[in-house]
């Protein structure tokens, strides 16, 4: 499955060849498929030359739940080790709205949130990327909701894995879709836990609500160290957009081929600031998800060069 948002590319690109990402001096790769198991997402990150992976750990869009077996867990890390990924991430289930007013919802995104921390945890992942979901009624409260959340899962599933909330576009009651909203959730956490959360920037979300990556790059991440710090950034989701500024449309597209175009990537590629931190593509993957990531990862090697 793809991450939710993206546009399927129309034709066939010819053979790509494999990129050789490791003389960046940051993580790069892919959101890849976990079909036939978690441990089937490392060979194919390797497949496409990535350095970093993001995958789910169960159907995103069931809330039918699992726990990782040891088994699971021990094949997961030696293909991870194999493999030579440096970064690897869950993105959690597109149905949990931990910001939710109604109490039923609530509970059961809390418990899907808490077993996504368990199996990653299981699995050695690094982080997980969440949405701060959708407050329905009262945005304010709906912040309040999410933290609230946060804390009380992250102080009941002790552990390594970080939390990284995801910038979005800012469709409809979405939350998250400006730097202050995610700083209010954070600082509403408790000491104890806040050190484990951080943040995920996707250029596709962030251009579409507003933020002009390609007009004010600079003044953007002047923006984002004032609400944030730049020490909390900790994932970059490197995605193009279908979408226009302001558009408030999560659409994908592949490097170079929507509103944010290659210049943009390129100062991403080459920003002193960003160079460590992981970057993760969900780019459009048509029938053939090896080729297209591989032109993608390509593309934003050769940008990375100059």
């Amino acid at each position: 499955m793809s991450p939710r948002g993206s546009i399927k590319p129309t034709g066939t690109p010819s053979a790509e060849p494999r990129p050789d990402l490791r003389a960046l001096p940051g993580p790069l790769g892919a959101h890849v498929s976990s079909a036939g198991g978690s441990a089937e997402a490392p060979p194919r990150a390797d497949a496409v030359g990535a350095t970093a992976l993001q995958l789910f750990t169960k159907t995103a869009n069931q809330w039918k739940e699992r726990e990782v077996a040891p088994d699971e867990a021990a094949a997961f890390r030696a293909a991870h080790a194999a493999a030579g990924v440096a970064f690897a991430v869950a993105h959690d289930s597109y149905l949990i709205n931990l910001a939710s007013p109604d109490a039923g919802l609530r509970a059961r995104s809390l418990a899907s949130f808490r077993a996504e921390l368990r199996r990653s945890e299981a699995l050695g992942l690094d982080a997980i990327v969440s949405h701060p979901g959708n407050y329905m009624d009262d945005r304010d409260a709906g912040l309040a909701r999410n933290a609230d959340a946060i804390a009380e899962a992250l102080a009941a599933e002790p552990g390594r894995v970080r939390l990284c909330l995801e910038t979005t576009a800012g469709s409809g009651t979405a939350l998250g879709r400006t730097f202050e909203e995610l700083a209010a959730i954070i600082a509403r956490l408790p000491a104890a836990v806040a050190g484990r959360v951080a943040v995920c920037l996707d250029t596709c979300h962030v251009f579409a609500a507003g933020y002009d990556l390609v007009g004010d790059y600079d003044g953007v991440w002047a923006r984002f160290d004032d609400a944030l710090g730049l020490e909390r950034l900790a994932v970059l989701h490197l995605n193009d957009s279908q979408g226009a500024l302001g558009s408030r449309k999560d659409r994908h597209a592949g490097i170079g081929e929507g509103h944010l175009g290659e210049a943009t990537f390129a100062r991403v590629m080459r920003d002193p600031r960003l160079s460590r931190v992981p970057k993760l593509i969900e780019t459009p993957k048509g029938d053939d998800p090896e080729t297209f990531d591989r032109r993608n990862l390509g593309r934003l090697l050769r940008l990375a060069a100059g």
